[in-house]
Order: C-alpha cells, then sequence, then structure tokens
C-alpha cells in the first residue's frame, strides 16, 4: 500500500509539534506538509526537541499549495482562522481534521460564545470527532471537528450513564487540567510566578466547552454545571463528575460493558489519575456509588486524548485504517 500524504496547518504550538511526534513514524501516513502563518523555518528549528529526527521545511501556509501534495490535511490553528482554510480545502476534496472549535457546535450556539460564523454551509457536512459515539459517521466523512479537551473527558465519563441520570438535575464538573492546555502564548495567568504552588478555578459555569458538553449529549446547558481549575502541571486532566441516578445498578458492571469494545477507554476498580493516562490516547475511568448519588472519575491527556492523538484517530478512520495505527498506548511514567 502506498503512504498516504497528510499535512499540518499550525505545527508551532503543542498540538502541532505532537502531532508530527506521531505522524514521522506512522505506518501508513507520510508527512508531507508542515505550515504556520509565516514559514522561513523548519521543524528543528521550530521544536528543537526534534532535532537529528526530523528538519522538513515549515512553509507559511498556502491552500493550493498544500492541496496539491497532500490527502488530508490537520488544521491545528485557532477558532475562526480555520473557517478560512475550511471552505477552500472542501472545494478542492480535501480531507481535513479540524483542531478548532468552529465546526462542533451549531451556529446560534458557536456564535453566541465564540463569533460570527463565515462557513455556515459547511456545518452540514460536519461529524463531531468522537469515535466513542461517532465511528462510523467518522469514516465516511471529510470534515472532522476534533472535540474539545474537557468535553472529550467529562462527555466519556457521563455517556453510559445517561439513562441511568434523574431527569432535570444539576451535573457537576468539577475539572482540572495542566497549564499546556492553554497554549504556547504568554499571560499573566499562565505566567510561572502565577501558576506554581497555585490552584484556581477560571470561566466558572460559562466556559466555552460547557455548551459543547451539554449539546453533545442532549443534555439542557442550565444542567451542565462545569468548573474547570488551572492546576501547576504541564499536562494532563482529570474530570470529578457527580450525578443524582435513578434505581439500583452496578456503576462498574455499567462502565465495563459500555466500553467493552472500545480500545482507548479502560474502566477501573481504583480511584484513576493524571500520570496513568499522560502519553496515550487513553481515557481511564472510575465510577463510585453512595446512595442515589454517582461519582465519575475521568483523566485523559489534554495534548493527546483531548487533541492530536484523537485527531489521529479521527484521520485513520477517515482514510479506512486501522484507527489504532500510530497511536501511543504507554503511558509517561514514572
Amino acid at each position: 500500500m502506498n503512504l498516504i500524504n497528510v499535512g499540518i496547518i499550525g505545527v508551532s504550538g503543542y498540538t502541532g509539534l505532537e502531532l508530527v511526534k506521531m505522524l514521522i513514524n506512522h505506518p501508513k501516513f507520510n508527512l508531507n506538509y508542515v505550515a504556520n502563518s509565516t514559514g522561513k523555518t523548519t521543524i528543528d528549528e521550530l521544536h528543537p526537541s526534534l532535532s537529528g529526527v526530523c528538519s522538513l521545511e515549515v512553509k507559511k501556509a498556502d491552500v493550493d499549495e498544500c492541496a496539491d501534495c497532500c490527502e488530508l490535511i490537520f488544521l491545528a490553528v485557532p477558532h475562526k482562522t480555520a473557517m478560512a482554510f475550511v471552505k477552500p480545502f472542501m472545494k478542492r476534496g480535501i480531507k481535513i481534521v479540524d483542531f478548532s472549535a468552529d465546526y462542533r457546535l451549531p451556529q446560534d450556539i458557536y456564535e453566541e460564545y465564540y463569533c460570527s460564523h463565515t462557513d455556515v454551509d459547511n456545518l452540514q457536512n460536519v461529524v463531531y470527532g468522537l469515535p466513542e459515539m461517532f465511528r462510523e459517521n467518522i469514516k465516511k466523512s471529510s470534515l472532522v471537528a476534533n472535540p474539545g479537551c474537557y468535553p472529550t473527558s467529562a462527555i466519556l465519563g457521563i455517556l453510559p450513564f445517561l439513562s441511568k441520570r434523574v431527569p432535570n438535575t444539576p451535573i457537576i464538573i468539577d475539572a482540572k487540567t495542566g497549564v499546556s492546555g492553554a497554549g504556547k502564548k504568554l499571560s499573566e495567568t499562565t505566567h510561572f510566578v502565577n501558576v506554581n504552588d497555585n490552584l484556581f478555578s477560571y470561566n466558572p459555569f460559562f466556559h466555552r466547552h460547557a455548551p459543547e458538553i451539554a449539546q453533545k449529549l442532549g443534555i439542557d446547558f442550565d444542567e451542565i454545571n462545569f468548573v474547570p481549575h488551572l492546576v501547576p502541571l504541564t499536562r494532563g486532566m482529570i474530570s470529578s463528575i457527580y450525578l443524582q441516578t435513578l434505581g439500583k445498578f452496578d456503576a462498574y458492571e455499567i462502565a465495563k460493558e459500555f466500553y467493552k469494545d472500545e480500545p482507548f477507554v479502560r474502566v477501573s476498580k481504583n480511584p484513576v489519575d493524571i500520570k496513568n493516562t499522560a502519553g496515550t490516547n487513553f481515557c481511564d475511568i472510575y465510577v463510585k456509588q453512595k446512595g442515589d448519588l454517582l461519582f465519575i472519575s475521568s483523566s485523559i491527556d489534554n495534548l493527546l486524548r483531548g487533541s492530536s492523538s484523537q485527531a489521529l484517530v479521527n484521520a485513520n478512520l477517515m482514510m479506512g485504517l486501522d484507527e489504532n495505527s500510530g497511536i501511543p498506548n504507554i503511558a509517561y511514567v514514572p
């Protein structure tokens, strides 16, 4: 089988770097094009950790140049920027995995939380890239919206228990993430002096990922009580989720059965942690019951399962490959 040429636009950030690291050793994909907004460098100059490993030229992003040499493109760019690329790539018949929020939500919800949408037509063509929910649709899609990191952790934790939840009761999601989730751009919030030996919430209840969680679960936004926290870690994410439930059931057995055929969800009998998912595409889930209250703990690597490795799983599915191809499954332990 010939290798499939793929490219990355937005290679400067952490998620772009993680994608490069997986693609250079991928058995079926050939990383043929990497670009950012400026070009005029090489990938190892941009990311010195790749010195002696990969020295691809980093080009200034150009749709036609990329489309001429790639069958699939990863867009690791911010919201609003992605829309400007998706429309012309779709016209050229190039398959796209979009890391941004631009195609995750219906137009009205997106515009309430982000900005005006300039490519409304393609909202009809997109599939939300959570394989555990939409695997068969992803296989047939030319445009996949890669989920947000917090929604990935929260949705996978809640999904097995939707039918057990007391209707119209609050879902509480207390989530914590490492600083890499904020990206490479410097800010006062992510300054070392502010983050080190510190822990704090931000955008409680109204973070942009809250409507994404609600919309994908088919739950009213007012029932999702999502509070994210920044913790002094480089990478990793853990969500503590609380549900009011109906009837007697074994939550562990429910989750185990629900995910029995899923290669990247592990249901644990012991509380999960961030370290054992770091560097992998796994989502680790732990559940505990106290009467009608259900506690769910869901851990992922925010840069991988929450972004780049999930994007690669989606690309594998879109191109008819084994979804496990090139996907990391060994954690960064110790």
